[in-house]
């Protein structure tokens, strides 16, 4: 069976390529003016599934890399404290060496008490040091102070919870501690070097020798000496996890860029294209659709 065709259904049929045309032209305007390859997900459903992938990523990037500036700031107060805590602390073995000289008169003893005591103060003034109103050497403790200082029969107390940390995630499966652990560095109780350094002034007003009290302080110095290093080491390890994160942030974003962003010269290309295709489809059907005197009588 033949069908006919018609004048209508050819003017239909002639509309419709016309307008798919004509949508595919403005959708290639709308590209070239925001470089948008895709303006919703229908225009490609398997590219949004990328994107939205690659900005998840981006997110996460962009976290780490808040997360290691806080940690190298935390960082940073522990080093400036531990800093002020070793001179503190070469300080009281200057002192300690005068004190075990056996020709020192009570005055002269007493002299130096006085001055072991201000350092004490200061060595218990750094170790309760904060950052942004949080102890640096209390790990995930809240008290007040890492350091109690001593009392008449008590000795200094550690404030701080055994075993606790603060950490900063830096990378998706690597974290940092950014705290230093206090009773690690400065001691716990009688074994502290705040307490080591009461006993060498006790004996020097006592009129003892201090020198049984020398080693003790030494191991104290040596343990603040460490605990500094120990800063530097996670400092170091943060600076990589900086860089590291701050490439990946920027393959990530020319990669986010490559799925969403459209190439310029190659959008105006398929524009002109279109620009053509379209101009030769009305050239067309305005030739092969040529009105008649019944369509102006209609």
């Amino acid at each position: 069976m033949l069908n006919r065709v018609t004048n209508l259904t050819m003017s239909s049929s002639a509309q419709r390529t016309l307008q798919a045309q004509q949508a595919r032209l403005a959708s290639l305007q709308d590209k070239a003016s925001s470089l948008d390859k895709i303006s919703r997900p229908s225009d490609d459903p398997a590219a949004t599934g990328q994107a939205l992938q690659t900005r998840a990523r981006i997110a996460a990037a962009a976290q780490y890399g808040r997360n290691i500036d806080d940690g190298g700031r935390w960082l940073t107060a522990a080093d400036s404290a531990l800093e002020q805590a070793t001179n503190v602390a070469h300080k009281m073995q200057d002192l300690t060496v005068q004190a075990g000289n056996g020709t020192l008169n009570q005055s002269a003893r007493e002299a130096l008490a006085l001055e072991l005591e201000g350092l004490n103060k200061d060595m218990i003034s750094i170790a309760n040091r904060k950052h942004l109103g949080r102890n640096i050497f209390a790990g995930s403790s809240d008290a007040a102070t890492a350091f109690t200082p001593a009392s008449p029969g008590n000795p200094t107390t550690f404030n701080g919870t055994p075993g606790s940390s603060v950490e900063r995630r830096i990378s998706e499966n690597q974290t940092v501690r950014v705290d230093a652990d206090g009773a690690k560095i400065f001691g716990n109780g009688a074994g502290s070097i705040f307490d080591t350094v009461s006993n060498i002034v006790a004996a020097l007003r006592s009129n003892q020798d201090v020198a049984p009290f020398a080693g003790q302080l030494e191991t104290g110095v040596k343990n603040i000496i460490d605990g500094r290093s120990d800063i530097g080491t996670r400092q170091a390890q943060l600076d990589r996890a900086s860089s590291v994160n701050t490439d990946l942030e920027t393959s990530l974003d020319a990669q986010k860029n490559g799925i969403e962003k459209a190439d310029l010269g190659s959008v105006i290309m398929d524009l002109k294209l279109q620009e053509t295709n379209y101009q030769v489809a009305l050239a067309a059907t305005a030739k092969v659709l040529q009105p008649t005197l019944m369509d102006f009588l209609r």
